[in-house]
């Protein structure tokens, strides 16, 4: 916003009344400012992206507090950035003495194996899932009652409303068409 004289103390003054556009404005004309006081401050550029973009979050947090000097609040900008630096240095200096405290990593066993035999065991069974679908409704029911459920043959007849005899048949013949489902159609 070089070339164009703003009215500071006035933008101010729409800032201080809740006027998003007029914080705006104050944060193009000393954004590159505050941001080159951080990066002095700071060891990164993702740091000082941080310590700025906090700056601002307080300006308008504190945007009563705000102070114009000489018609310009860069003053004001400028000390916040040192204030937030040090508030930034100082917690990420507890977080790395926190981390020192810590007892060392144990050593972990390899889970690979397991992970594979889940997976393994998760593809199974969606095959299965994929296979029961695919039988007849009468054939789900016997193997979702004897094999599944592990009901007796006389419990899972009393519940279909057939013979024992039929559902023994019926078992086997299921059975046989899911085995022959899981195998790819193969005998």
């Amino acid at each position: 916003m070089r070339g164009i004289r703003i009215d500071e103390p006035d933008v101010l003054e729409r800032v201080n009344a809740g006027d998003p556009d007029a914080f705006g404005t104050l944060f193009d004309l000393h954004h590159d400012r505050v941001f080159r006081q951080a990066i002095r401050l700071t060891a990164s550029i993702h740091d000082a992206e941080d310590v700025t973009a906090v700056v601002f979050l307080e300006a308008w947090r504190r945007r009563d507090s705000m102070r114009v000097v000489n018609g310009s609040v860069i003053g004001w900008l400028l000390v916040m950035t040192n204030f937030v630096f040090r508030n930034y240095a100082r917690a990420s200096r507890r977080y790395r003495d926190g981390l020192q405290q810590l007892p060392p990593p144990e050593h972990s066993p390899d889970h690979a194996s397991a992970v594979d035999d889940r997976i393994d065991r998760d593809a199974r069974r969606a095959a299965l899932r994929t296979a029961l679908a695919t039988l007849p409704r009468r054939d789900q029911d016997i193997l979702t009652l004897c094999v599944l459920e592990e009901l007796s043959t006389a419990e899972a007849a009393e519940a279909l409303g057939i013979a024992p005899g039929t559902v023994k048949s019926r078992l086997s013949r299921a059975k046989s068409r899911l085995a022959e489902l899981m195998n790819g159609g193969e005998r």
